[in-house]
């Protein structure tokens, strides 16, 4: 096994019909832009009940049709805000947690001590988050995993990643392994994946690997390096 193989992320998902939630933070091959991805599947009428929405810059999950709403705790949230030179990806409400933990001069790994994974017995759904620091026309990434370190859910087992950017490399990290009953969870390092120069490429190349029944929503960001100029694609299935 070639532990530095970078996959194409549409070999790593398709036929998978589950993967739940993901993430994905890298460095065009080019090196001039930033990538940001996240998407969201779901199994149940409440999950799949959603939509991404664009305000101000960030990105906000929101139910499709508000008189379906069944449980709104896990399902409604920030997915992507920007603070200061600094954008954060996760796949639930700690998004704030992080914002408000950087307003408080905490740094990514101490603002999300205060969490831990999703109360959603029997899955335990871990909590996958991620965060882009910009400087000097480049940037740094940290990701990170909190779930359950067994299967009654009687404590949080916390896994946080730093990586330098490098050119053509990104790092993909969701929520479950595949599906199952309850669902087993991701396992490992984020998983080393291409991450294409042109967004379009990238975004049609994630969404179309994602199982048509359970993929609900991608959101995709380029941000160029030497400019800041910002590229954005998102796909809702419910429209």
């Amino acid at each position: 096994m070639d532990i530095y193989q970078v996959n194409d992320i549409a070999e790593l998902i398709k036929g998978n019909s589950y993967v739940g939630r993901g993430i994905v933070i890298g460095k065009t091959a080019d090196a001039k832009k930033a990538c940001a991805a996240y998407f969201i599947m779901g199994r149940s009428a409440n999950s799949r009940n959603r939509m991404f929405t664009e305000k101000d810059g960030a990105v906000y999950t929101e139910p499709f049709d508000a008189s379906k709403v069944e449980d709104p705790s896990l399902i409604i949230y920030a997915a992507i805000r920007a603070y200061e030179n600094k954008l954060i990806v996760t796949n639930g409400d700690q998004t704030d947690t992080i914002y408000d933990g950087l307003a408080d001069g905490k740094c990514f790994n101490k603002a999300l001590k205060s969490r831990e994974f999703e109360p959603d017995a029997p899955n335990f759904t871990p909590r996958i988050s991620g965060m882009l620091t910009f400087e000097n026309d480049d940037f740094t990434y940290q990701m990170s995993i909190l779930k359950s370190i067994d299967e009654q859910g009687s404590d949080c087992a916390r896994y946080n990643f730093s990586y330098p950017s490098k050119a053509g490399l990104g790092h993909f990290i969701h929520t479950y392994v595949c599906d199952g009953n309850p669902i087993p969870t991701f396992q490992g390092e984020p998983e080393r994946v291409a991450i294409e120069n042109d967004i379009d490429v990238f975004t049609d190349k994630l969404w179309n690997a994602l199982d048509v029944d359970n993929k609900i929503s991608l959101y995709v960001r380029y941000i160029d390096l030497a400019t800041g100029e910002i590229e954005n694609r998102m796909i809702n299935k419910n429209q």
